[in-house]
């Protein structure tokens, strides 16, 4: 399908969709959120652009949403109330999106799913409508416009558009990255948390104090026992594929000596700031 008909099959199949109800635009606030939304525009749908706000939202995403008339809707938990709760997420262990991200608001929903951004959407999403199931029976119609585009799709059509993009897509000069990804900050199944991080240190710091008052209300976890302490939670999360590896550098069974090495000093080697709590 060429990049004339796949917009000409968003916007039929957005016109036909039943309005005998509210309908909810999943609004990210990334690259592909913006073109479903000029879409939807274009199609003359009635629908509202909602956005599941996390608490650690890229800076500048949370402007760049109301700028657009899009609705806020404030999580039932913050982020670091989740940490406290459950521990710090983990590439294998990832709870969050399940809290923030993944409920229903609406009986249907318009998302900015494409198959070619990963081999994983490739295979689940075989089609650009699907019913989804949530927890106690719920179910929401997930309509998906754009499910075949290409990155080059989005973009020629960002340009032909004159969409105006979140903050984490322009460099310093200006210039458009569509390329990139917008997430939340320090997300574990992000290549670039660490460079994240590196940006907002800050963040980090809320992280490791977070996860400090997690391992203090549940002393008799496993996080307790392997690493002690935020620091080296975080040192291992984010600098290690494994907890050999991470075991191998600072020797988890003499945490506690004096010869023990200083997972916060080297935080705040790595990313120059004072992690003190």
């Amino acid at each position: 399908m060429d990049y004339k008909r796949k917009i000409d099959f968003a916007i039929k199949m957005l016109r036909a969709i039943p309005q005998d109800g509210p309908l909810e635009l999943s609004y990210s606030g990334g690259k592909d959120s913006d073109v479903i939304l000029q879409l939807a525009k274009d199609a003359g749908i009635k629908f509202e652009a909602i956005y599941k706000k996390t608490t650690i939202d890229p800076p500048g995403t949370i402007q760049h949403c109301k700028e657009n008339g899009v609705r806020i809707q404030p999580p039932v938990m913050t982020f670091f109330q989740l940490i406290e709760k459950k521990g710090a997420p983990t590439r294998r262990a990832r709870f969050c999106c399940e809290v923030l991200k993944e409920y229903k608001i609406h009986d249907r929903a318009i998302q900015g799913i494409r198959r070619e951004e990963s081999t994983a959407r490739a295979k689940r999403y075989k089609e650009p409508e699907f019913c989804r199931l949530f927890p106690k029976g719920e179910k929401v119609c997930v309509y998906l416009p754009i499910l075949e585009w290409t990155l080059e799709d989005v973009a020629r059509y960002i340009e032909e558009r004159g969409i105006k993009l979140a903050p984490v897509y322009y460099d310093e000069q200006g210039a458009v990255h569509v390329e990139r990804r917008l997430g939340c900050i320090g997300c574990p199944l992000a290549s670039n948390a660490r460079a994240q991080f590196k940006r907002y240190p800050g963040m980090l710091k809320a992280w490791i104090r977070a996860v400090n008052k997690y391992l203090k209300s549940h002393p008799d976890c496993s996080s307790a026992a392997k690493f002690g302490d935020g620091w080296h939670v975080m040192t291992h999360n984010l600098f290690f594929r494994s907890f050999e590896d991470y075991d191998n550098v600072f020797g988890a069974a003499q945490l506690f000596s004096d010869e023990a090495p200083d997972a916060k000093a080297f935080l705040e080697r790595y990313f120059n700031y004072d992690f003190s709590l």
